[in-house]
């Protein structure tokens, strides 16, 4: 797998569980990930061999390498 995603509504929130979930996928091969926070309008990136990327009220997502043509538009998140 190379790429996955994982939101959180106003039920639910980063914390170091989902943290260390996100970074057990990248250790396992996973490529990119983006865990979003959508109350907090937060986004950490993890890639592999990187450090966390936290990106604060991001309008939209995208990733070139592994999806060229994607864009997520978290306006409507």
């Amino acid at each position: 797998m190379k790429f996955i995603i994982d939101t959180h509504t106003f039920l639910w929130f980063i914390n170091n569980e989902t943290q260390t979930k996100m970074q057990e996928y990248v250790n396992a091969g996973v490529k990119l990930g983006w865990l979003i926070d959508k109350k907090a309008r937060r986004v950490e990136i993890y890639r592999q061999g990187q450090p966390k990327e936290i990106l604060d009220s991001p309008t939209s997502l995208s990733r070139e390498d592994i999806l060229p043509e994607f864009v997520l538009d978290l306006q409507i998140i």
